[in-house]
């Protein structure tokens, strides 16, 4: 799996509650197929956890990221890293 963009990670962290298969293929550079299956290992996910989502063909953010890999906060660090030493605007 590609990693993330972090400007593109923690916008739709803060901007979407689920994400849908749009989402997914602007945050990892995935084929529809790619995303679909990537939606699916998340809905297992929500199920274990008790998670329902409000639209039925979107997942979780919350818990998309947990699986991912996706520390939100240590995302905030290094940008905030680079941009102190001007590498990222």
């Amino acid at each position: 799996m590609k990693q993330p963009d972090l400007i593109t990670a923690i916008r739709l962290y803060y901007e979407k509650s689920e994400l849908g298969t749009q989402d997914i293929i602007k945050l990892f550079d995935v084929s529809n197929s790619g995303a679909a299956k990537m939606k699916k290992k998340v809905r297992q996910a929500m199920a274990e956890k008790n998670v329902k989502s409000f639209y039925p063909h979107s997942i979780n953010t919350e818990v998309a990221y947990e699986l991912w890999g996706i520390d939100i906060e240590k995302c905030e660090a290094r940008l905030k890293r680079l941009r102190s030493l001007k590498l990222a605007e």
